[in-house]
């Protein structure tokens, strides 16, 4: 019986390999290509046969989605009309292993007419395509993952590859922020969370504020009643500690037997983690994740506004 395991092994040994050998194929036209999209006026439109085709549509859209104006164009039907799509201000990726995809170089003399940049993807740096491009990038592999050494499995991975690394220097020559991801992705969880700010998940009104003297009976009601968990100490409507239910507990476990005579200074935690109302969900959310706590003060030291909860973030 086959090891189903150990092939699948031998897949992720083959295609981690290409990636290694894409690495040391990297060169300057890497850099020519980034400068080359990045001055384009129009968008970055991209072209494949096949599972180079689909390859070619992913890139299209994690290119689109990360600030380069992008598409991709079939070229079959490119041939009969949708050439139309490209405009003189577009530059043109055409991905094709071997570099000889019929229906890719039947495209190109009509791009070469109209002055087209052309970047060319390929496994064959001697290939028709290659020679044809303005710029060729390397995608090169010394061994496809199929067992019979056939089906693009590699080739298509390292192809990928290229294309997000592409995407990834776009992205940080544009500066491209959390916000402008946001933007484009406003209808998934992640967009909403980081379009959304803290003002709009906080609990602003019956916060649970104590004084730092208040005692222990005082103390359990306050934040009994305020459901969240938690009690903010404030002192002339300053903030100067928080007491969680983990410090409670804590407090009473702390000598052989249970105090009941301790007051709110005795066992706040001083410095509280604080963010703005203003600040996006995201980042509260980050602050959350980086101390271990699921709540966090809204305001600041002057001024408490709320409370904004971890599972509230969680729930966008």
């Amino acid at each position: 019986m086959l090891n189903s395991i150990e092939i699948a092994k031998e897949v992720f040994k083959t295609e981690a390999e290409a990636i290694r050998h894409l690495s040391k194929n990297l060169d300057d036209n890497f850099t020519k290509a980034i400068v080359l999209i990045l001055n384009t006026k129009g968008r970055c439109v991209v072209s494949g046969m096949g599972k180079s085709g689909h390859i070619g549509a992913k890139i299209a859209a994690t290119l689109a989605s990360t600030g380069t104006p992008s598409f991709f164009i079939h070229p079959g039907e490119a041939l009969h009309g949708d050439l139309g799509m490209l405009t003189c201000d577009d530059v043109l990726i055409a991905i094709s292993n071997s570099g000889e995809t019929e229906e890719l170089l039947k495209i190109v003399p009509v791009i070469k007419r109209r002055k087209i940049p052309l970047i060319v993807m390929s496994g064959n740096l001697k290939s028709t395509l290659a020679k044809q491009g303005d710029i060729c990038l390397n995608i090169s592999i010394t061994k496809e993952a199929c067992p019979l050494n056939l089906a693009p499995m590699s080739s298509t991975t390292a192809t990928l590859v290229m294309g997000d690394a592409l995407a990834a220097a776009l992205m940080k020559a544009r500066n491209f922020k959390p916000d402008d991801f946001a933007l484009f992705h406003p209808g998934g969880s992640l967009g909403r969370k980081l379009l959304t700010k803290v003002k709009d998940l906080m609990v602003s009104e019956n916060l649970p504020i104590v004084h730092p003297e208040t005692e222990f009976n005082d103390l359990v009601n306050v934040m009994t009643s305020g459901k969240l968990g938690l009690c903010i100490v404030l002192e002339d409507e300053k903030l100067v500690g928080i007491i969680t239910d983990g410090d409670l507990r804590r407090a009473l476990k702390a000598s052989d037997k249970p105090r009941f005579d301790f007051r709110a200074k005795e066992i706040m935690s001083t410095n509280p983690k604080l963010v703005d109302a203003d600040a996006m969900a995201s980042e509260a959310e980050e602050i959350m994740l980086k101390y271990k706590i699921k709540e966090i003060i809204v305001g600041k030291k002057e001024k408490v506004v709320g409370i904004i909860q971890l599972y509230a973030i969680g729930n966008v």
